[in-house]
């Protein structure tokens, strides 16, 4: 039998302070942060995460990455240096690997005028120590990484404004030998791992389809062209968003927009088995990035206080006010 994942932790930033969200299987409605952490003076967080036991956070900033206790306390530091004086265009990432022992680091040093390429790097999570350091071809704004659950790999979405996006692999421990492998597209961006880590999303950077690929290789399982949905391609397109609600079952979010120049976009289900539509999810959100798919048949929204709510499409007692939306008719649809 296969182990039960531990609990999801995500972090939002609010007020100076990173806010940590266990997500559990019985936690639903509007979600209290387990722990907040402090951050440095004069730190404004790009992006963070947080370890398990809630013991420690990384963040990175324009300038570096920072480790911190709960309490505050700097376990370790990294500047990128030279220090860059560009303001915008480039937003650092971190991520730490499933068994919390090492930092990745994505650092978009070209856009930052640092004079030379785009830096993929991983730290020993205790010690900051560098313990790779991957030289990039790239020239990102910024990037998303993607821990699969299973063989602990670290997938790294670049995304590289009108040139493209590039999807890269890197593979190893804390202790064992590092291998980091570029994907042959340069015009996919990389949307979601399904909960197994079997297969992955994509969206073409161009918006015209949705693709299913099979983990490790990356080779295509299907593609849906945008027109499949019942819309217009030349009126609509797919969003970059979406990604896997259940093992089974994905979203791709369509968007595009009205005769009276209004924004709109739809969430629809595809059964990824056999690569149909299955129906279309109602969800109240304000724009098509606020849904985060956790994978296990619910999401987040945002809620009160900046706070995440949880929803679901089974109903449960702890729930939120508010009745789960059950699939849809899938039906063609105009703007």
């Amino acid at each position: 039998m296969t182990p039960e994942p531990p609990p999801k932790v995500i972090t939002r930033h609010h007020e100076g302070r990173i806010h940590a969200y266990v997500v559990g299987n019985a936690v639903h409605g509007t979600l209290e942060p387990a722990a907040v952490f402090p951050v440095r003076d004069g730190d404004e967080v790009v992006a963070s995460v947080v370890r398990q036991d809630l013991e420690r956070v990384v963040y990175t900033t324009l300038h570096g990455v920072v480790c911190l206790t709960r309490a505050g306390g700097l376990v370790w530091a990294s500047d990128f240096e030279p220090r860059s004086d560009v303001r915008h265009g480039h937003q650092p990432a971190c991520v730490l690997s499933t068994d919390d022992r090492t930092a990745w680091v994505y650092r978009p040093d070209a856009m930052a005028g640092r004079g030379g390429g785009d830096q993929w790097v991983v730290h020993d999570a205790d010690s900051g120590m560098v313990l790779a350091r991957h030289e990039l071809e790239t020239v990102g704004h910024g990037a998303f990484h993607h821990v699969h659950p299973v063989d602990g790999s670290i997938y790294l979405d670049i995304g590289e404004g009108q040139d493209g996006s590039v999807i890269l692999r890197g593979t190893g421990g804390a202790d064992g030998e590092r291998e980091f492998v570029t994907y042959p597209w340069s015009d996919r961006c990389l949307i979601d791992l399904a909960p197994s880590g079997r297969q992955f999303m994509t969206v073409d950077h161009h918006q015209a389809d949705v693709a299913f690929h099979e983990h490790p290789t990356g080779d295509v399982l299907f593609t849906i062209p945008v027109e499949a949905f019942g819309y217009d391609p030349e009126e609509s397109f797919v969003e970059w968003s979406g990604g896997y609600l259940s093992e089974d079952t994905a979203i791709v979010t369509v968007g595009g927009e009205s005769q009276d120049e209004e924004e709109w976009f739809r969430h629809h289900l595809v059964d990824v088995r056999t690569g149909t539509l299955s129906g279309e999810l109602t969800v109240e959100v304000s724009n098509p990035y606020e849904l985060v798919l956790l994978g296990d048949d619910s999401w987040l929204t945002g809620g009160p206080g900046d706070h995440p709510v949880r929803w679901s499409r089974t109903p449960r007692p702890s729930a939120s006010p508010g009745p789960a939306v059950p699939n849809l008719p899938c039906e063609k649809r105009q703007p």
